[in-house]
């Protein structure tokens, strides 16, 4: 999965457990969203207004790949002899008012001095976690078309 909503990331099954001991940072100097008029899609690009790069709340986990799997061709071998993949899911939240008009959602953008706490692998209490999935204020990003160029 690409994305995890931050409302079901402690009940879920397929995040709870990464959510309380596999946190990470997904570095970006921009995300994109698709605005959808009739029959047409624009993209736009969000990037910080001082251009500088952020960070996604992300988890991440490691899977035993069972033998046959078309995704073996991916994993790496680990120290039990199993293939394994390592994966990652972006966080979002609800939509700020500056990307609501594009798209409801929104990747969780923390601030840097968030880093440390979501970082930390001694917090596995996630309700000392959830205050930090807010939406990034709109204050503090800016938003442009990209004009699509039609491939030959």
């Amino acid at each position: 999965m690409i994305n995890a909503r931050s409302e079901t990331l402690a009940e879920k099954p397929s995040f709870r457990t990464a959510f309380a001991k596999r946190r990470c940072l997904i570095l970006a100097d921009g995300y994109y969203e698709w605005l959808t008029e009739g029959k047409q899609k624009t993209p736009h690009v969000f990037r910080r207004q001082d251009e500088r790069p952020f960070a996604f709340t992300g988890l991440w986990e490691s899977w035993r790949v069972p033998e046959g799997d078309p995704l073996v061709r991916l994993a790496r071998p680990a120290s039990d002899g199993h293939p394994r993949l390592e994966t990652a899911t972006i966080i979002t939240t609800s939509a700020n008012e500056l990307s609501a008009p594009i798209h409801d959602r929104m990747p969780v953008i923390l601030p840097e001095a968030a880093y440390d706490l979501w970082l930390d692998p001694t917090i596995t209490d996630t309700r000392q976690l959830t205050n930090l999935l807010q939406p990034f204020p709109s204050s503090e990003l800016k938003v442009e078309p990209l004009e699509c160029v039609p491939t030959p």
